[in-house]
């Protein structure tokens, strides 16, 4: 059975999973790096990017699994640009470079159409649709395997709004910032739906992984 799983989701102390003011410049807004300052030194971030090395141990583990048994991923638009308008021109290409680490079909949710976009060896697929019919085309195209939900945090709410989440792995970052967009609004009782196991990091974060017991 395929399952929708979310990996690497970092939030901060109080809930906000990017900061205010996202744009090409600075893609969590104000929240700069800090959100992520426990997944740009690991081993398996450095593969992602061709960058030899890194550090192992649990943040490691934790990143790794988020690459194991993934045909295909869903995406919210600010994941992929940071303007939620309609599209000036097809240039921008995403910030993922020439050769983005996805290598699968990504599905872009957005309002705004777009022709869909080939970068090495990843598609991505600009749609205006719900979540359901989203995981439903992304359950096709991933072969078998896996759908990844890559977020931000908007589009995980709204996933788990509609009950869809089999998989989460959140990572709670000691930083607070006060402004942005928080993933927890409208959750009351998510916890009654999945089973909660926690992990310390020495690198300070606190890594959540909600299973989806029914």
């Amino acid at each position: 059975m395929v399952r929708l799983r979310a990996h690497d989701i970092a939030v901060s102390l109080d809930g906000f999973g990017t900061g205010e003011g996202q744009s090409l410049e600075s893609p969590f807004g104000h929240a700069g790096g800090r959100l992520m300052t426990w997944f740009f030194p690991t081993r398996t971030f450095g593969a992602a990017i061709g960058r030899d090395g890194g550090t192992t141990g649990v943040d490691d583990a934790f990143a790794a699994q988020s690459w194991n048994g993934i045909g295909a991923e869903i995406m919210g638009r600010n994941k992929f640009a940071p303007l939620d308008r309609p599209w000036p021109d097809e240039a921008w290409r995403g910030w993922w470079g020439d050769e983005p680490p996805f290598r699968t079909p990504v599905i872009v949710l957005t309002h705004h159409p777009r022709s869909d976009l080939q970068v090495g060896e990843t598609t991505f697929l600009f749609r205006d649709t719900s979540p359901e019919e989203a995981l439903a085309e992304a359950t096709e195209l991933a072969g078998g395997l896996d759908v990844r939900l890559g977020g931000g945090p908007s589009t995980v709410r709204e996933f788990l709004d509609a009950d869809l989440v089999d998989h989460l792995h959140l990572v709670v970052a000691p930083i607070v910032l006060g402004r942005g967009v928080r993933i927890w609004d409208g959750q009351e009782g998510l916890e009654e739906r999945f089973a909660i196991e926690t992990t310390a990091s020495p690198s300070g974060v606190v890594h959540h992984v909600f299973t989806r017991t029914r």
